[in-house]
């Protein structure tokens, strides 16, 4: 059983600049001017599944905030490595304020997860097993398509693109529309699209990864599901802690995963599952 994030008493947010707003307002929790981002730093890696044909290649930019990381994925050449060093202690009102919009996401993350950590949450721990990346990939990905709850056959957008999410949509009935800006075709010859408008009408239901919260189009996504009154699922690497402040308004469940990410282990790592009402 999934569970519901903290309540609050701040209305939610229209979107994820008026998230960044309303905490530097201090709604959410202390003035972020009082606050340091003592550690920014960022990880660039590579991955092949065994038996995929598929290199992710990956950027994260990560802000330490006392006892919590934030991070978010950012495209090749977004920022420069000298934004660590640049940002490493910076009053966190400053990077919310002036940062790229990566590091922007990244710092709001790491306030919201510092206000409520997802292990303090509320929300189904999910722990994935030992293993391979491949092993490893397949668990993280059967939980995160385990948040649908769908007819078979239902069309589900997959608006950021890995195969085992692909897999693991099919696996529990539905057929995938899927999107990226980087893909082409999926492992198994699947057309990939990159109009995300076309497949937020087509779609029964929509699974969007915390990517789209780096490069803007979250809040399209968002807002489309609200009109059409679809189900949204976030997998959240990226601003793990910011999807989870839409939950109840427009994001009807959420996988969370906090740094440090599970491609970094190969021992038993936990993921946190939400789960709000679906829409009527």
């Amino acid at each position: 059983m999934t569970n519901p994030a903290p309540t609050t008493t701040t209305a939610p947010p229209a979107g994820v600049d008026a998230l960044i707003e309303a905490v530097l307002a201090g709604e959410h929790g202390p003035l972020p001017s009082g606050l340091t981002a003592t550690s920014v730093f960022w990880i660039h890696h590579g991955t092949r599944l065994a038996g995929g044909d598929t290199t992710y290649l990956n950027q994260y930019v990560l802000v330490r905030l006392g006892g919590a990381f934030g991070g978010c994925a950012f495209e090749a050449g977004e920022i420069d490595p000298a934004i660590c060093r640049d940002s490493s202690g910076a009053p966190l009102d400053v990077l919310l304020r002036e940062a790229p919009r990566p590091l922007r996401i990244a710092a709001l993350d790491a306030y919201l997860a510092l206000r409520h950590p997802h292990r303090d949450s509320g929300a189904e721990p999910v722990t994935l097993p030992a293993g391979t990346p491949e092993v490893r990939a397949r668990a993280r990905d059967a939980a995160i398509a385990g948040l649908l709850d769908i007819d078979r056959g239902a069309a589900v957008g997959l608006i950021g693109v890995v195969n085992p999410l692909v897999a693991a949509i099919r696996e529990r009935g539905g057929a995938p529309l899927p999107c990226d800006f980087n893909l082409r075709t999926t492992q198994w010859g699947d057309p990939v699209t990159t109009d995300m408008h076309e497949v937020l009408e087509r779609a029964d239901a929509v699974v969007a990864t915390g990517m789209t919260l780096s490069n803007g189009s979250f809040d399209t996504i968002l807002d489309r599901c609200r009109t059409r009154g679809i189900p949204l699922v976030v997998y959240a690497q990226s601003g793990s802690a910011v999807a989870r402040a839409f939950l109840g308004a427009g994001v009807t469940a959420l996988s969370a995963e906090p740094f440090p990410f599970s491609q970094f282990s190969a021992d038993p790592t936990i993921l946190y599952r939400y789960r709000t009402a679906a829409p009527a």
